[in-house]
C-alpha cells in the first residue's frame, strides 16, 4: 500500500523498545527445542484442502444444482482458497523445510490462485515487509507517514479505498485488496525501491500473467457459473488473507527498531477458526520466529503473555475489524493515526494498549 517514497524520520522518533534480540534469544533458551524445528509432516494438509477446491468446483459445473447450493460451495472454495495461502505462507518462510523447490510448488498452489508468484512473495513478504515492519514509509504493506501524503497529495485519493475512510466502497476493500497491493508493490515498489534490487520482477510480472489467465479459462469454461467458480471465491479468499493482515500492524504504532512485541498484534480467534486457518491469529509470535510452526505458535504466545504480559497485544478477532473500520490508517506520529484528507480526524492508538493487553484480558477473565 505504500509508494516508493524516500525513507525519512516523522514527527516523532518513534514507540517501543529495542530488545527484540533478548526477548528472542530468551525465548530460544525456555521454550522446548522442537518448538523451533519445522514441521515437514504438516504439508499432508494440501491434499484435503485441494480436494475441497477442486471438488468443489466440479461440482458447481457438473451436478447441475440451484443457485443456493452453488453459492454454499463458492464459499467452501474461497475459504479453502484462503486458508490454503496461510498455509503456504508458512511454507515459503521455511517452517515446513524442504528444498527451495519444493517450497515454491507448494507456494504456486497456495499464491498462484491469489496471483502472487511465489518467488515475489519472498522478496515482498519474508525480506522487505518482515525487514522493516511499521517503519516509516519503508514497509511496503502500510499507508505510512502524513509526510507521504504531503509530498504527494494525489495519493489522498487513495485512502478513501480503505477501511476507516468512511465511504461506502471502503467496506468491499478486503474482497480484493490483498491481489490489488500485490500488483501495486510487483508494478510499482519493486520497479523504483533499492530494497527490491536483485529481484527478477520481468519473470514476476510473466508469471502474473500466467495466473490470470489460469483464472481466466476457468471463467470460459464456466459460463454463467463463473459467479460461483472463479468471482466469489477470489473475493472471499481475499477477504479471509486480509482480515487477518490488516489487523495485524494497522492498529499498531511505528516502532524504533523492528520489534515485534510492539509494531504487531496478535488476535483472539475463535479456537475452530484458529485451526482452520493455521494459527495466523498468532502474529506477534510469527514476526518472532517467522520459520516456526505455526503449530507451536501457542507455545510463544503463553511465554510472552506470562513474562510481558503488559506489552503483549491480542485483541478479539471481530473487535480488531471494528476498530479497523473506524480509525483512519496514515500515521501522523508514531503513536497517531490520521486522516489525510480531514487531518482533524486523528485516532491515538496508546489507549489500545492498557486495554487489549494480556494483562488486562487475564485479570478480566
Amino acid at each position: 500500500m505504500n509508494a516508493a517514497v524516500k525513507p525519512e524520520s516523522f514527527e516523532t522518533s518513534g514507540f517501543g523498545f529495542q530488545d527484540e534480540r533478548k526477548l528472542r534469544d530468551d525465548m530460544r533458551k525456555e521454550l522446548p527445542a522442537d518448538t523451533f524445528q519445522a514441521q515437514s509432516w504438516r504439508v499432508i494438509w494440501f491434499l484435503p484442502l485441494q480436494l475441497v477446491i477442486w471438488g468443489g468446483i466440479a461440482t458447481i459445473l457438473l451436478a447441475g444444482l440451484p443457485w443456493y447450493a452453488n453459492l454454499g460451495l463458492a464459499l467452501l472454495v474461497g475459504h479453502t482458497i484462503g486458508s490454503q495461502a496461510l498455509l503456504a505462507h508458512e511454507v515459503l518462510h521455511g517452517a515446513l523445510g524442504m528444498s527451495k523447490r519444493w517450497q515454491n510448488f507448494f507456494g504456486w498452489l497456495g499464491f498462484g490462485p491469489l496471483i502472487v508468484p511465489p518467488e515475489f512473495w519472498r522478496k515482498w513478504h519474508n525480506v522487505v515487509h518482515h525487514g522493516n515492519t511499521n517503519m516509516g514509509d519503508v514497509d511496503p504493506d502500510s499507508f505510512g507517514t502524513l509526510r507521504r501524503y504531503r509530498v504527494d497529495p494525489k495519493q489522498q485519493k487513495f485512502t478513501k479505498l480503505a477501511p476507516g475512510s468512511g465511504t461506502w466502497y471502503s467496506y468491499l476493500f478486503l474482497t480484493y485488496s490483498f491481489t490489488m497491493h500485490a500488483q501495486l508493490v510487483l508494478w510499482f515498489q519493486a520497479k523504483r525501491r533499492k530494497l527490491f534490487k536483485g529481484f527478477d520482477r520481468k519473470k514476476a510480472i510473466r508469471q502474473t500473467y500466467l495466473c490470470v489467465a489460469a483464472w481466466a479459462v476457468l471463467a470460459i469454461l464456466s459460463g454463467p457459473l463463473a459467479v460461483f467458480t472463479v468471482l466469489i471465491p477470489f473475493m472471499v479468499a481475499n477477504a479471509l488473507g486480509q482480515g487477518y493482515i490488516l489487523t495485524n500492524h494497522f492498529l499498531r504504532p511505528q516502532t524504533v527498531s523492528n520489534n515485534p512485541l510492539d509494531n504487531s498484534m496478535s488476535l483472539r480467534s475463535n479456537p475452530i477458526l484458529d485451526r482452520l486457518h493455521y494459527r495466523f491469529s498468532h502474529h506477534v509470535e510469527h514476526h518472532f520466529f517467522p520459520k516456526m510452526s505455526s503449530n507451536k505458535a501457542p507455545r510463544v504466545r503463553e511465554w510472552l503473555e506470562q513474562h510481558h504480559g503488559d506489552r503483549y497485544m491480542a485483541m478479539p478477532h471481530s473487535t480488531a475489524i471494528k476498530y479497523l473500520y473506524t480509525t483512519p490508517r496514515v500515521y501522523k506520529s508514531a503513536t497517531e493515526l490520521v486522516d489525510p484528507i480531514r487531518p482533524e480526524r486523528v485516532f491515538d492508538l496508546m489507549p489500545l494498549q492498557s486495554r487489549y493487553s494480556a494483562t488486562t484480558f487475564h485479570q478480566a477473565g
